[in-house]
């Protein structure tokens, strides 16, 4: 298959599942200890379903496809960044086994960000399935031929970040929280297939966007050391450019 239309095709995965995020995202995001939220920002009706655009369950509401406080992005917007994303990634990595991979850890990764983001939570429901699925299918790509990466190397690069995190955890749990301890499974997984090399700089990236991040809220907001941070959407970001710049060189 041309090279342009898998890439083609990713855009409209990516852009089709982005739809379907807004109401996961908005239902998941609630301090911890909270259960997940069942009815629409109003309460005038309960939400039945997890994928979708709004909070109906239906297709009826947007309530919870708006921008807002107690609202997850639009279905545009998420629909805008999952095409972004799974499109990069289609570019770098081309025909090989390991893209069906990426393009369906793409949009539960986009999701856990915005929920990190909003509520600064990483749910277990999505950080331990995630990295879970992320090993069963990429032990599937290395068994077909024409992969770019090592299962045995994801798989240890899995244990060496979670292991890395749960440290850094351990000295500083107001710095790094247990959900990223969790999501480093699957970000080190991802990172590992391409060597240990990507899993450095994918990790190296996290780290100076969050850095970056917490320079800019201290000159313009004025934020100060003890100021928190969701740090999930930065390890994810630095995920995506270790996978990209792997899948490139691989």
């Amino acid at each position: 298959m041309p090279h342009t239309l898998i890439t083609a095709l990713a855009a409209l995965w990516g852009a089709t599942a982005g739809t379907l995020l807004p109401r996961t995202v908005y239902r998941l995001s609630v301090p911890p200890g909270e259960p997940w939220r069942s009815h629409c920002p109003s309460g005038d009706h309960e939400l039945t379903g997890w994928l979708g655009a709004d909070g109906s369950g239906g297709g009826a509401c947007g309530c919870a496809g708006e921008d807002g406080a107690g609202r997850a992005p639009r279905a545009t917007t998420l629909a805008l960044l999952t095409a972004l994303i799974t499109t990069a990634l289609a570019a770098a990595t081309g025909p090989r086994p390991e893209l069906a991979v990426w393009l369906l850890l793409a949009p539960p990764a986009l999701v856990l960000a915005c929920v990190d983001r909003a509520v600064m939570r990483l749910p277990d429901v999505l950080t331990l399935p995630l990295a879970a699925v992320a090993l069963a299918l990429l032990g599937a790509a290395a068994a077909l031929p024409g992969h770019g990466g090592s299962w045995t190397t994801a798989a240890l690069g899995a244990l060496t970040l979670s292991g890395g995190y749960f440290v850094l955890f351990l000295i500083n749990p107001n710095g790094m929280a247990f959900g990223d301890v969790k999501l480093a499974l699957a970000l080190g997984a991802a990172l590992g297939w391409y060597g240990w090399g990507t899993l450095l700089l994918g990790t190296f990236a996290g780290f100076v966007c969050a850095a970056l991040y917490g320079g800019w809220l201290v000159v313009a907001r004025g934020a100060g050391r003890r100021t928190a941070i969701a740090f999930g959407p930065f390890l994810l970001a630095g995920a995506l450019a270790g996978v990209l710049l792997g899948a490139h060189a691989a």
